[in-house]
């Protein structure tokens, strides 16, 4: 494929982005494969003014796509996750009469769950593409990850039609959860799937009847396909996924418990040098990828590390979301700076904003630092 060629499939892959969703296979592999978007060209501010109107409409489009795709930025938690990840993912590769492992991620929401497995997900389908190719030995399409979302009333034959919705299979649309369990084995045996990703198991009430079907369904998945389960979801061990019990469903609950191993992700804290230094780390990684006129090196990572860390009570999450809202504002009103006034003017999560008034006096009285130099006072 020629250069010319590879830039207008690259673009083509990022055009269709939004137009599939995770759900399917082609949006996953899409997500998978495209290559990273690449950074508008930074302009000075007379460079900025002496554009033609339409250049700088066009100019503004390509940031305001960049700013709002910020990311993920490859943090000291994600870089740890993703090792245990690989650690647990390739011990996996045993032969059909042993059970695989599950995992389970487990934490607050905006620590970037989700996100980190997708990334996870993503460099998974590039090595097993990279050296299987895209077609198995049988020529069927190659399909190393596949992803099912579940909502508060998913049943087990909703959860195989989810697995079956993924591959498009042509089977989906009727039958019973026995038939849709069969077809989504058959579909994974012969997509040669490795990874099953399960997001927002919170949804599930563990101790219902469907979560009970659901959670058995598991064990046969975990015995029957040679996948790795990877399930994410917000308060797990409190929901029962990991405890044992007396009853009959404390024990079905408990045997998923035992095959499964819980990952979480971390906060950033700023309580150790060590901390600070890895916070403001993360702040100038995100300053390099900002495209403002009037960006200067420090605008983030010094100017406004404790503010930033007071708006995102360090969670990822809502520091990604403040920075990308943030440089929306600065392009449409022609700031090209982040300071913060303008941040002022920017609304974050609720649930950051309920946590920012005590880290803000806690800054201002010198009893929390977020700057590796600085003392406490």
């Amino acid at each position: 494929m020629t250069n010319r060629h590879q830039s207008k499939h690259a673009d083509d892959l990022r055009s269709k982005l939004d137009q599939l969703t995770l759900s399917r296979k082609e949006g996953f592999k899409r997500l998978a494969e495209s290559p990273a978007r690449p950074r508008p060209e930074p302009l000075t501010r007379c460079q900025l003014n002496n554009l033609h109107e339409s250049a700088r409409e066009e100019y503004n489009k390509l940031r305001r796509k960049h700013h709002a795709n910020l990311g993920p930025i490859e943090t000291p938690q994600m870089a740890a996750l993703h090792e245990d990840l690989w650690d647990i993912f390739d011990s996996n590769d045993q032969d059909c009469d042993k059970v695989k492992g599950g995992i389970a991620i487990d934490a607050f929401p905006g620590l970037g769950k989700t996100t980190a497995a997708l990334a996870f997900a993503k460099k998974l389908h590039r090595r097993e593409i990279r050296d299987k190719g895209e077609r198995t030995d049988f020529g069927d399409e190659r399909w190393p990850v596949c992803r099912v979302g579940l909502t508060s009333n998913t049943s087990m034959r909703d959860f195989n039609r989810a697995i079956l919705e993924f591959y498009g299979h042509p089977g989906r649309f009727s039958g019973t959860a026995a038939d849709f369990g069969f077809r989504a084995l058959d579909a994974m045996l012969s997509c040669e799937a490795q990874l099953l990703i399960i997001d927002d198991l919170h949804f599930l009430g563990w101790r219902t009847k469907n979560s009970i079907e659901v959670s058995n369904h598991f064990k046969y998945i975990a015995n029957e396909f040679p996948v790795t389960l990877l399930m994410i979801g917000v308060g797990l061990q409190k929901r029962g996924l990991f405890d044992e019990g007396d009853s009959y469903e404390d024990a079905v609950l408990a045997q998923t418990g035992r095959r499964t191993t819980q990952l979480g992700i971390a906060p950033f804290h700023i309580t150790t040098g060590e901390g600070r230094t890895t916070w403001r780390n993360t702040l100038l990684a995100i300053e390099q990828h900002v495209v403002l006129a009037d960006r200067y090196p420090g605008m983030i990572a010094d100017e406004l590390s404790d503010y930033l860390f007071a708006r995102s009570t360090g969670h990822i999450g809502s520091l990604m979301t403040l920075i990308n809202r943030g440089c929306q504002r600065a392009v449409r009103t022609g700031a090209e700076r982040l300071n913060v006034a303008l941040l002022d003017q920017v609304k974050n999560d609720a649930a950051s904003e309920k946590g920012r008034q005590e880290l803000e006096l806690a800054f201002a009285g010198g009893r929390l630092t977020s700057r590796p130099s600085q003392r406490l006072t």
